[in-house]
């Protein structure tokens, strides 16, 4: 009786931590320590869990530039140790997604125009939203970057650096990544590509 009452605390203190704004679902858990400055325009379902060191950035105004930011992480999502998701746009995450260790997934890059002075006082530039469907896994290292879609039930290898498209069921390794097996859902098995 103690411990679940010990629980229950536990996940209060927790919840009194994260930032105003932050909008999450029934027995989702943030493992502290992690860094969400801000919690406006984030979103996160119901039951899932983001592990230690985690950082979840809507970037709102950079170089007196403003930006309207959102991400949605879905249900059921499994977050590691150690991701960072940032926006100036949209990041959605679907349902039943894992995303391993240190994962990065960012829908801005700084402008890197020599003429333009410090690249910190530089504006930040994306290629559109990035989109990640439902029951993907990304594994540890994986980075996924702007304008970026990725369709349901896609698997991204360790490492691999994701810099465009891809429909659902593909399994993608590499830098850049590309197709290395699809899903044939007739064998029920993963068939390399040739």
């Amino acid at each position: 009786m103690l411990h679940k009452q010990l629980q229950v605390l536990s996940l209060a203190l927790r919840r009194l931590r994260l930032p105003s704004g932050i909008k999450t679902g029934k027995g989702t858990l943030i493992r502290a320590p992690f860094s969400i400055p801000s919690g406006i325009g984030i979103e996160i379902g119901i039951n899932t869990k983001i592990h230690v060191g985690s950082t979840i950035l809507t970037i709102r105004e950079h170089a007196g530039i403003r930006y309207q930011p959102k991400i949605g992480i879905g249900n059921d999502v499994y977050i590691g140790r150690y991701i960072f998701l940032a926006a100036i746009g949209e990041i959605r995450i679907g349902d039943g997604c894992v995303l391993s260790d240190y994962v990065y997934i960012n829908d801005a890059a700084h402008g890197l125009h020599p003429s333009a002075g410090p690249i910190m006082k530089q504006a930040l530039e994306s290629k559109g939203p990035i989109r990640i469907g439902r029951n993907c896994f990304l594994g540890y290292r994986a980075a996924v970057l702007p304008g970026v879609t990725l369709g349901e039930g896609c698997v991204v290898g360790i490492n691999a650096v994701v810099t465009r498209s891809f429909p659902a069921h593909s399994m993608l390794a590499g830098v850049p990544a590309k197709v290395i097996r699809t899903f044939d859902h007739s064998t029920q098995t993963w068939v390399s590509v040739s």
